[in-house]
């Protein structure tokens, strides 16, 4: 496939030369041109398999934390579990990915965005293995073939990662039904771009306060176990995984917070 890649890259580029020689050259013809042939190459071969109701999101919310949230906008129920190299132990929880299938008859061979929610742990026969909500894998079939192409049950499939985009949504913080005056942990989602996070910090409310290291409590739970009593309002500075792009979502913890309440904040990352 590469080969194939760098073939037409090089006909390109000559014909590129030949064409400047006779009649004069168009930079933004071949760059355009180039930009097609490298989008054709960036899909990688995994397994795919589905779980649940027919029409349904997998599970309820699954390894992530999410609940019921993924069979609502803006996850609606296009959503996915995915085997080890993709859940990546709870670090790939919100991580954006396109599926495709064209190995049977019933495959529309147009991507599908779907969003890692859940876990996985079998799905170790490929390096690479989605197990899709029964939504997700209808989704990649042609009109009304839905149901048939379920019935495969198995399918070899394409992938790759993208950023994700809900336009019009900000990044909430549902704070975790444990939390005490002490101890704080909250699941985060709905982030844009690259979806999953490399680290979270928070910042107590006096301007003096350091940022601190939360730690991954489970899937898309971060937590900090302070030891004495923590200051309200905070602030919570996010890190993604792949760009390692920041952002601050400032007081979005109010003071008198209370455990098992959802907060939304003002931002997101920018795609």
């Amino acid at each position: 496939m590469a080969s194939t890649a760098l073939q037409i890259t090089f006909s390109l580029l000559t014909f590129a030369v030949l064409f400047n020689g006779c009649y004069g050259f168009y930079p933004k013809l071949i760059n355009t041109s180039l930009a097609m042939a490298a989008s054709e190459y960036d899909w990688s071969p995994a397994g795919a398999t589905w779980y649940g109701s027919p029409t349904g999101d997998g599970s309820d919310g699954g390894a992530c934390g999410y609940g019921n949230s993924v069979s609502q906008s803006p996850f609606s129920s296009l959503i996915s579990a995915g085997g080890p190299s993709l859940y990546k132990s709870g670090k790939g929880c919100g991580a954006c990915y396109e599926v495709k299938c064209t190995s049977n008859l019933a495959c529309s061979g147009e991507p599908v965005t779907v969003v890692i929610t859940d876990e996985c742990p079998g799905c170790v026969s490929e390096s690479v293995h989605f197990d899709l909500s029964g939504t997700s894998f209808g989704a990649m079939a042609k009109s009304g073939q839905d149901q048939n192409l379920r019935d495969a049950g198995v399918l070899q499939i394409q992938y790759r990662k993208v950023e994700c985009n809900y336009p019009g949504t900000t990044i909430v913080f549902h704070v975790d039904s444990g939390s005490n005056p002490n101890y704080f942990a909250t699941l985060i989602e709905y982030e844009n771009g690259d979806g999953d996070l490399a680290s979270v910090d928070l910042k107590q409310a006096l301007d003096s306060d350091p940022w601190q290291p939360m730690q991954q409590s489970w899937g898309a739970v971060w937590k900090l176990d302070a030891g004495s009593q923590l200051r309200a309002p905070f602030s919570i500075r996010l890190t993604s995984l792949d760009t390692g792009n920041t952002i601050v979502a400032a007081d979005v913890i109010p003071a008198g917070w209370e455990p098992g309440e959802t907060y939304r904040s003002a931002v997101n990352f920018k795609v």
